[in-house]
C-alpha cells in the first residue's frame, strides 16, 4: 500500500502543531513509516523562503509566488518521493493555507490562487487534511507572549477572522477532504477524534 499525505491546517494558535509528533509516534506504533514536515519550508531552500516570508515586508502576488515555489520545492524533494516510497507523509499546513491567509486574510484573488495550485500539484491532493478551528479569542489567547511574533501572529484580530472564514469556506467545498476538528476541547477529546479520522483512510 502507497503512503498517504496528511495535512494540518488552522489559524494561528489552533494548536495543531501540538499534535503532529504524537499523530506519527502513534502510525509508527502501527507499522507505518513517517516524515513530518512543514510549511513554508521542509527543505534547504524552502526554510530560507520561509525566513523571508515571516519576516519581511512584500507585495501580496510576491507572497504568494514564493509560497508556492516553497511547495513545488518541498513535493519534489520530500513529498512525492516519501508517497512514492510508500511513507506517510505530515505536513504542518499546504496550500489550504495559502488560500486561507494570501486568500482570504489578504484578499488576493481565488482564481489566481487556483491556478497556482493547479500549475505546481494539479495532480496531487492531500488524502485528509484535519482543519483545527475555534474562536479566535481562544486562539490568540494561547499565542505565547514570551517569543517574537512573526509577521502573520501580528496581523490584527480582523485579518485572522478572515483566515479562519476562508478555511472553513474551503472545507465545505473539499467534498470531505478536510475535516474539521473543534480545538477547543480536552487533548484526549481531540487525539479521540484524530484516531477516528486517520482510520477513515485505511490503517
Amino acid at each position: 500500500m502507497g503512503g498517504k499525505f496528511i495535512t494540518f491546517e488552522g489559524i494561528d494558535g489552533a494548536g495543531k502543531s501540538t499534535h503532529i509528533p504524537w499523530l506519527a509516534d502513534w502510525l509508527r506504533a502501527r507499522g507505518k513509516t513517517v516524515v513530518t514536515t512543514r510549511e513554508p519550508g521542509g527543505t534547504p531552500l524552502g526554510e530560507k523562503l520561509r525566513g523571508l516570508l515571516l519576516s519581511e515586508p512584500m507585495h501580496l502576488e510576491t507572497e504568494a509566488l514564493l509560497m508556492f515555489a516553497a511547495r513545488r520545492e518541498h513535493l519534489a524533494e520530500v513529498i512525492e518521493p516519501a508517497l512514492a516510497a510508500g511513507t506517510w507523509v505530515i505536513s504542518d499546513r499546504f496550500t489550504d493555507a495559502t488560500v486561507a491567509y494570501q486568500g482570504g486574510g489578504r484578499g488576493l484573488a481565488r482564481e489566481k490562487l487556483e491556478t497556482l495550485e493547479n500549475w505546481v500539484h494539479g495532480h496531487l491532493q492531500p488524502d485528509l487534511t484535519l482543519l483545527f478551528d475555534l474562536p479566535l479569542a481562544v486562539a490568540q489567547a494561547r499565542i505565547g507572549q514570551e517569543r517574537v511574533l512573526d509577521r502573520f501572529e501580528q496581523e490584527k484580530a480582523d485579518f485572522h477572522e478572515r483566515v479562519r472564514q476562508a478555511y472553513l469556506e474551503r472545507a465545505a467545498r473539499s467534498g470531505g477532504r478536510i475535516q474539521v476538528i473543534a480545538a477547543d476541547r480536552p487533548l484526549a477529546d481531540i487525539k479521540k477524534s484524530i484516531e477516528e479520522l486517520i482510520s477513515t483512510i485505511c490503517l
